[in-house]
């Protein structure tokens, strides 16, 4: 999700002075960085290849100068609005399984799956020590190329999940022209937020420059990145929630299957138990910020192919022969 804050919003007002200065550096890096006008009217900057809103730029290079993972962390990754917030839900119901006995109660119950599993650039950024050390479980949007060398050259692993290029881009439009309207902002039309999208303008984007950095990544370090789709897990969510956990290092035994803990683990994380929770129907995200958003805005659908509810067929044949055309020679083909 893009912001559109001052990048030195990041920070709190009682942050010290040092903090102060590293953010008025970090603008003047953005002030001479290219930039065009994004989907909130916000700008967006060329960096490394990639367009960025001054929130997620100042808070990676942040994370660049002052984040250091343990060596047993997992990072969830993933371009906004392809599947993230399930994702987490499942690594997060996974990976704290065994914490839970008796009366204890997950805290995705009590809390939404962006709150459970804290963002590098977000989260991170503001204070390092800004998580549960005891669940080694993180997430960004931050493409594969610009991650801190902390990560990439350490034994962290990391699961990355993209979708369909039609449905990520109408998801991306619901999400930020719905939010816009809670503010009684016009949205941009559709039409022109899906032209920015086709020459690459879109936030974290290109969108298909994010996904071959990590299937790229995947194809040299297996055993540490393990590429998903949204498509396949929906598929069978069952044999990918007995792969994540694999891939977590903590595998569901033989009693735990026959228990019946895997399907426990798909229901609770399941969309229509997500959404209709009491936090995610009525609850807000990032109240620390100007930009708090609705949790319901993160449980639209939920669902596969809804880009033709919104998209002409001429529209989706354009954005397929072009995601086509950029991932030619790589060996991926994603769901269209």
């Amino acid at each position: 999700m893009e912001s559109s804050l001052p990048s030195t919003q990041i920070w709190d007002s009682g942050d010290s002075a040092e903090r102060k200065n590293e953010a008025k550096n970090y603008n003047e890096v953005m002030d001479a960085l290219p930039k065009v006008k994004g989907l909130r009217g916000n700008d967006y900057y060329l960096y490394q290849g990639f367009w960025y809103s001054s929130f997620f730029l100042e808070g990676l290079m942040s994370v660049h100068e002052h984040f250091n993972p343990q060596s047993t962390d997992i990072f969830v990754a993933s371009c906004p609005k392809t599947g993230t917030t399930w994702l987490k839900a499942l690594t997060f119901a996974i990976l704290t399984r065994s914490r839970l006995s008796g009366s204890t109660t997950s805290s995705l119950l009590t809390k939404m799956p962006h709150d459970c599993v804290p963002f590098l650039e977000y989260h991170l950024a503001r204070n390092p020590s800004n998580r549960d050390l005891a669940i080694p479980l993180l997430s960004t949007h931050v493409p594969y190329s610009c991650l801190p060398k902390s990560i990439i050259s350490s034994s962290c692993k990391i699961i990355y999940i993209c979708r369909d290029a039609k449905d990520a881009f109408v998801s991306l439009w619901c999400f930020v022209s719905a939010h816009q309207m809670s503010k009684n902002v016009e949205p941009l039309p559709l039409e022109e937020a899906f032209e920015m999208f086709c020459n690459g303008i879109s936030i974290l984007g290109p969108y298909w420059d994010h996904v071959l950095g990590y299937w790229r990544a995947s194809l040299e370090f297996p055993e540490k990145i393990l590429f998903l789709t949204y498509e396949e897990i929906k598929k069978d969510t069952a044999a990918h929630v007995k792969k994540l956990a694999e891939f977590m290092g903590c595998s569901f035994t033989l009693e735990e299957e026959e228990e019946g803990e895997v399907q426990e683990i798909i229901s609770m994380c399941s969309f229509e138990k997500l959404s209709n929770l009491e936090v995610n129907k009525n609850g807000k995200h990032r109240l620390d910020t100007s930009i708090a958003i609705q949790n319901s805005l993160y449980f639209r659908k939920g669902e596969i192919g809804d880009w033709a509810n919104h998209l002409t067929p001429e529209m989706g044949a354009r954005l397929d022969d072009i995601m086509e055309r950029k991932l030619k020679g790589s060996g991926l083909k994603l769901p269209r």
